[in-house]
């Protein structure tokens, strides 16, 4: 069966590669209508909406098992107005409607702006993108085990000619609206330069979390007091290929570990080629480890993305995994999705 989708996966490849190949008439005059409807500078309305389907070669519970499933659902409203004021309003649907992005911000220079109200802290390189332009249809690991996906705060952006950096203070309790007068402060620097054939970027990441009792992503464990987190990441860009890795390590007294400090560490490497404007291939090694409950993930995910049309575009990862109990267990997830 696993020769069988693989091969499968080639074939799909290499025909809609040819297909692209021949393609001359790249004009969409619908996606033209909608977007100058839909999108301006004063307000600019985006979708996303996202359908999956994940494969589990022998174990039920790995990679969601075998179901098709909806992925992000949402509406993204958004402006910039008088006074160089900026307002951004996003709502996801894929369950009940909720409340992702609330922010108004104000932009003082091209070189740097102020957003305050419930938005993505910038505590990793891989939480960063939307749903819609991630690399893979799955973030990395550490990702989810070790951070909040939303925060509610105020975060300082600036970028100049070659350093960039965002400072945040928030909550440090998801959007739940609530605090124990405690926050949670961020801290990014990132230096970018052309290098022969691309560009690259290099940053350093930090947090300090002082909510008490904070549960740590979705690791199952919670914060005591405070906790940190730190690490790095590089990026290089280019016509053909592109790579990307980040470490992170976070350390904090688990509530469920009697008080001890445990310690995740988690680290990713992407590297992606492109074959033309349409499709590329990428691969990642991604990994997590926690220091006390002495558990280790290693997962290799293969990646083929194809952009149909400029808003339609579909994904297919192949994911291995193993751990420290020499398991392996592998799969397959498959996107179609549509964004404006």
């Amino acid at each position: 069966m696993t020769k069988i989708l693989l091969s499968f996966f080639v074939m799909a490849l290499v025909a809609v590669s040819g297909a692209q190949a021949q393609q001359s008439d790249n004009s969409e005059p619908l996606a033209d209508q909608l977007t100058d409807r839909l999108k301006s500078d004063v307000f600019s309305l985006g979708i996303l909406s996202q359908s999956v389907f994940t494969f589990s070669f022998e174990d039920d519970n790995f990679n969601g098992g075998r179901a098709f499933d909806l992925g992000a659902q949402r509406v993204d409203m958004r402006g910039t107005l008088d006074g160089s004021f900026t307002y951004r309003m996003q709502l996801e649907f894929r369950n009940n409607p909720a409340i992702l992005d609330a922010q108004v911000g104000y932009i003082y220079s091209d070189k740097f702006r102020v957003v305050a109200g419930a938005f993505k802290p910038f505590t990793s390189i891989d939480l960063d993108p939307s749903p819609g332009d991630t690399d893979f249809l799955n973030r990395a690991q550490h990702v989810g085990a070790m951070m909040n996906n939303r925060e509610i705060g105020v975060t300082a952006i600036g970028d100049g000619e070659n350093f960039s950096y965002r400072i945040g203070m928030y909550n440090g309790t998801r959007l739940t609206r609530q605090n124990d007068n405690r926050f949670m402060y961020t801290a990014r620097l990132a230096y970018t330069t052309d290098l022969e054939g691309g560009i690259f970027e290099g940053g350093i990441s930090a947090f300090l979390d002082q909510t008490r009792n904070s549960p740590v992503g979705n690791s199952g464990l919670n914060s005591a007091e405070d906790r940190f987190l730190y690490g790095g990441h590089i990026k290089f860009d280019s016509d053909t290929f592109f790579a990307r890795a980040e470490f992170l390590q976070t350390r904090f007294d688990a509530v469920q570990l009697a008080g001890e400090e445990e310690t995740i560490t988690g680290f990713f490497a992407t590297l992606g080629y492109i074959i033309n404007p349409k499709n590329e291939v990428l691969g990642r090694f991604d990994y997590l480890g926690y220091d006390l409950l002495d558990t280790n993930t290693n997962l290799f995910t293969i990646g083929w993305n194809h952009q149909a049309t400029r808003m339609f575009s579909f994904g297919v990862n192949l994911l291995i995994e193993t751990d420290d109990s020499d398991d392996t267990r592998s799969g397959l997830a498959g996107q179609m999705q549509f964004q404006f």
